[in-house]
């Protein structure tokens, strides 16, 4: 297989592992899981249940991350005390299913009741997630440090503040940290100054994933977005309502 078919090959793998990973959210809602007095923990079972007897999906490549309310506002590498969804609460996912051995990683955020703030920052998320696309595309030699600098100031023109260190990291096929390389060049990250567009050490093409994390610390909440950046696939629409609690 010669590098143009292998990385067609790849492309179509990851974005039909995408494709299922909206599948899986998008039954979540559906079956009206995200609901007011269930445990992260539950919840995050309920979900791994859900995988399994939906696409038969049994591994995950990171950890499963439900937070709610307060937690909405830690980095992932935290690991906060577990949280009981409220009423008047805001949820993310951040899920990374394993399938056919091609790596999806998918966040999305939901909003219960009626809360002015929660609702326009879920909605937020992926307007500044599109914009981010946006530059990726309109510079071909963007640098991981480049694309990081232009979302964080996305994040602040918006009037919301981020954690974590990075906008997103590379994907690809399980595990892709073996592929990976250097490790600051594997984010989206300040730190990373090499161009986004590149072949790995196996000499196939980058795939990159573009996460926007947005915080309003006065409010004491946050929300979670993240998909393919570099995939063709339709502009994100705002999902924030669809959870809302019957």
């Amino acid at each position: 297989m010669d590098a143009s078919t292998r990385d067609c090959s790849t492309a179509a793998a990851l974005r039909d592992a995408e494709r299922k990973a909206n599948t899986l959210f998008d039954e979540v809602v559906a079956r009206g899981l995200i609901v007011p007095g269930v445990g992260e923990r539950q919840l995050s079972d309920q979900i791994r249940e859900l995988a399994d007897e939906l696409l038969g999906v049994r591994k995950f490549w990171h950890k499963r991350i439900v937070r709610a309310g307060a937690n909405t506002m830690e980095p992932y590498a935290e690991n906060p005390p577990e949280r009981v969804i409220g009423a008047d609460d805001i949820v993310f996912l951040d899920f990374g299913p394993i399938f056919a051995d091609w790596e999806a990683d998918f966040g999305r955020t939901y909003v219960l009741g009626d809360d002015p703030a929660k609702h326009r920052l879920a909605d937020d998320l992926p307007r500044i997630w599109e914009a981010g696309r946006e530059y990726f595309e309109a510079h071909p030699d963007v640098t991981g440090a480049q694309l990081y600098a232009h979302v964080l100031g996305l994040i602040r023109d918006a009037g919301w503040d981020h954690v974590g260190e990075h906008v997103g990291h590379l994907v690809g096929e399980f595990p892709h940290v073996r592929i990976s390389g250097d490790k600051m060049a594997s984010y989206i990250a300040a730190a990373n100054p090499d161009p986004m567009r590149r072949t790995d050490s196996a000499g196939q093409e980058c795939h990159w994933i573009l996460e926007v994390h947005l915080v309003d610390r006065q409010g004491g909440f946050g929300g979670f977005f993240e998909q393919l950046l570099d995939i063709g696939h339709p502009p994100p629409t705002a999902n924030s309502r669809q959870s809302s609690s019957p």
